[in-house]
């Protein structure tokens, strides 16, 4: 797809080098007009070209709103999108909104016809000028996202995820340069959910296309970002690969939803023998139990999670949870020994 620079929607707009694919400088967005309540506040990052970059957070945390604020369907309160250097046009830029070089898949699938089949509804993307090719590309992106099979099928007949398909071809269907997805694994059956990641990673490898996706659950993501973006309340709180976030989180926020981490402040620390100025995390698989008469540590509850067991530890003071996946399962209320293997201490 061609590229064409956003001067011919912003006359006043100078092209600024030597920035990421696409750069956030301060931004900020508020649904009321005194601002009294931001969705997006004082938000500025990077995101390169050729990557997949996740924006996760709980629900509420202005994911939705900061990925159209990136495809240029909202006007920034305060502070500027730029892809290749280029400010993004909003809708008092546009007759219609929308970055010519993104594509956005939304959750409801609302550009999808139900009543048509699912053949239709991807190559309606693609003009009339050249009907082989047409016919050609529609049945290229139909194999190559595995839903070739249900080409004469209507829409309204397949499942959430065989649409959320459907849709993803529909925006690939005419090369754009960045594909922004909102929670495109919500209805996507955990069984076809791998397989679903690993063909997106797959185009982005063969074509060089930017992804930016939404998901409030970081566990569909963690092995499918290059990049994550963490948010709260509107505010970006994290950012690094998934790795260094997991493993050396900024932030007591990260840690929790990541890792699902026992957060512990100095004095709850200090009662496990850990002296720390700071809040500290202790990822639950960084702790070992073994059962002890003396400890004053006991189990209090003991969760089946499939290939392991949460278990849940107390002294009356604090509770900690573990992760255990031996075959020697403690009983509740059996005294035991913690082992803390590691642990971070937060600068805030």
């Amino acid at each position: 797809m061609a590229h064409l620079s956003s001067c011919q929607y912003i006359p006043s707009d100078i092209h600024v080098p030597g920035l990421a694919a696409i750069h956030a400088e301060h931004l900020s967005f508020s649904f009321h007009e005194n601002n009294v309540q931001f969705a997006v506040e004082n938000s500025s990052f990077d995101i390169d070209e050729g990557k997949i970059t996740a924006i996760i957070g709980e629900s509420g945390s202005g994911k939705s709103t900061l990925l159209r604020l990136i495809y240029g369907l909202l006007e920034p309160t305060d502070g500027s999108v730029r892809y290749k250097g280029w400010q993004v046009p909003t809708r008092k830029d546009k007759l219609i909104p929308g970055h010519d070089a993104m594509k956005l898949v939304s959750q409801g699938f609302d550009d999808l016809n139900t009543y048509a089949n699912v053949w239709d509804n991807v190559a309606s993307q693609l003009p009339n000028t050249d009907i082989k090719r047409k016919q050609d590309k529609t049945a290229e992106i139909l194999q190559r996202l595995r839903i070739d099979h249900l080409a004469k099928k209507r829409v309204a007949d397949i499942s959430g995820g065989e649409k959320q398909r459907v849709a993803i071809c529909r925006a690939l269907i005419n090369e754009p340069e960045v594909l922004l997805m909102d929670e495109p694994f919500n209805q996507v059956d955990a069984s076809f959910r791998d397989t679903l990641q690993q063909d997106i990673k797959d185009i982005v490898k063969e074509t060089g296309l930017t992804v930016i996706l939404v998901s409030h659950d970081p566990t569909e993501v963690l092995a499918l970002a290059d990049n994550l973006i963490v948010m709260k309340s509107g505010k970006i709180l994290d950012q690094n690969n998934p790795h260094v976030l997991y493993s050396n989180p900024s932030h007591p926020y990260t840690a929790q939803l990541l890792a699902k981490s026992n957060i512990l402040q100095v004095e709850q620390a200090q009662n496990l023998g850990i002296t720390s100025e700071k809040p500290i995390a202790i990822h639950q698989e960084w702790i070992s139990i073994s059962p002890s008469e003396q400890s004053t540590f006991f189990v209090k509850d003991v969760r089946f999670r499939g290939f392991y067991y949460e278990v849940v530890v107390s002294n009356n003071e604090i509770n900690l949870h573990a992760i255990i996946t031996s075959q020697i399962i403690p009983q509740k209320q059996q005294a035991v020994d913690l082992t803390i293997s590691h642990w971070i201490a937060f600068d805030h």
